[in-house]
């Protein structure tokens, strides 16, 4: 407030001035007005030399100014040399950053908001071929054309990374992982997993073939114990106790390797481009008689049906999945137990429920449910039959069917397992159709 006191002070000293010197020569107006002019000229002079240095000279130092001006200029000359030592911190942060992303092995790319390429690493030029600076303010989509990384680009959400094959090295696989920052725009990551890919094609490859060659060995086995089994009468007393216990045991291996081989089929072969409408209803209530078979009585299996609509899959990959759901439900619920079959809409697409009434599953186990051969009662598991990979074959249907799981489950309170299908899968009935289940 000390300048700008001063500057009241100068504008009363200038006015009342030259007023009184206006008085003296009878025209006390004029005095007043020419102080008013002396007073609007300085504050025009500092206005234009302020001009002047904000835009043709703003790297220099500010211009020399009295009163409040001159504060003035001091003031905007801190905050500009304040700006300056800002802005150069972050071009150095900015450097760090870049030249920490170019040391890395994997492609690091950032996008604008509108998806375009602002700036890239080395690492993205080997893996995807981006070329500097002609490239810069392209569509990345124009160089990643491949339709799955264009829906999951645009689908926005990123939870789950992509794996793909390089657009220019066919001998590699990369895995993408999109990240939302700032005004909606995005960091692209894409890693270099030939190795554990290649890996992992070698586990599958191996898991089939020695399925594919177990099953006749076991085929065999089985016929020659349902040989001895029928003339069982004529062995001694210990004897058919032990056939009756290689019989089940060689059963049991025979679950696992049908659950291998299908597991192995899931991950290897492709879907269909044109997936078949199902029959939902028709197809849960053939699964509910499926599972009052199973279980002869001791639970109440109940078929709860709330929309018509179709749903767009592979019947025979559904009906796996779903009675994987069910037929667990079964196993792991102690008689008299209700386990409920429910087909309803959900959101914007639809969903198939198996809910029971249970002791329930602890939160703790249902991130690790879908895991191969995982089992949260494994003594438990082993004398239903169980062989672990029931729910990894759920997860790889529902995969290619664009669908998830959702568990939700608690110690006594029962569990609920949802395959929730997004609104591409979902279809309305045909006409005739709901005819009929109206009549």
């Amino acid at each position: 407030m000390y300048y700008w006191t001063n500057e009241l002070w100068r504008l009363a000293y200038l006015v009342i001035g030259l007023g009184v010197l206006g008085w003296l020569f009878g025209e006390p107006g004029w005095g007043l007005a020419a102080g008013l002019g002396l007073y609007v000229y300085l504050h025009l002079r500092h206005l234009r030399a302020l001009y002047v240095w904000l835009t043709q000279h703003p790297h220099d130092t500010p211009p020399v100014g009295a009163g409040v001006w001159g504060d003035l200029f001091d003031r905007l000359y801190k905050y500009q040399k304040t700006q300056r030592q800002s802005q150069a911190r972050l071009r150095d942060i900015i450097r760090r950053v870049q030249d920490s992303c170019e040391a890395m092995r994997d492609a690091v790319v950032m996008l604008d908001r509108h998806g375009d390429l602002e700036w890239w690493n080395s690492a993205a030029t080997q893996m995807l071929g981006f070329q500097t600076p002609h490239d810069r303010g392209q569509h990345i989509t124009n160089f990643l054309r491949d339709p799955r990384f264009v829906a999951y680009f645009n689908a926005r959400d990123y939870r789950e990374p992509l794996t793909l094959a390089s657009p220019i090295r066919d001998d590699m696989t990369l895995q993408y992982q999109v990240t939302l920052f700032g005004d909606n725009e995005r960091l692209v990551m894409a890693r270099d997993i030939s190795r554990l890919h290649r890996l992992e094609e070698m586990r599958r490859d191996f898991v089939a073939n020695v399925s594919h060659e177990l099953r006749t060995p076991l085929t065999v086995l089985t016929g020659y114990l349902e040989t001895y089994l029928d003339q069982a009468d004529q062995l001694p007393s210990r004897w058919q106790r032990g056939l009756g216990q290689m019989q089940e045991q060689t059963q049991r291996m025979q679950n696992l390797v049908e659950d291998l081989l299908l597991l192995s089929k899931l991950e290897t072969d492709q879907t269909r481009d044109d997936p078949a409408p199902l029959d939902m209803a028709t197809l849960l209530e053939n699964i509910r008689d499926d599972a009052a078979n199973l279980c002869a009585g001791s639970h109440e299996i109940v078929l709860d049906i709330h929309t018509d609509h179709c749903l767009l899959g592979d019947e025979g990959e559904m009906r796996s999945a779903v009675s994987n759901l069910v037929f667990n439900a079964v196993r792991y619920t102690p008689a008299g137990s209700t386990v409920t079959l429910r087909w309803k809409a959900w959101k914007e697409g639809a969903a198939v429920e198996v809910e029971d009434d249970g002791d329930g599953i602890d939160p703790v186990h249902l991130p690790r449910l879908t895991e191969r051969f995982y089992r949260v009662d494994k003594g438990r598991s082993a004398a239903n039959g169980g062989t672990g990979l029931g729910l990894a074959i759920v997860k790889h249907v529902l995969l290619r069917h664009d669908a998830h799981l959702d568990i939700d489950s608690h110690p006594g309170r029962g569990a609920l397992f949802r395959c929730v299908f997004p609104a591409t899968r979902v279809r309305a009935a045909p006409e005739e159709r709901r005819a009929v289940g109206h009549g």
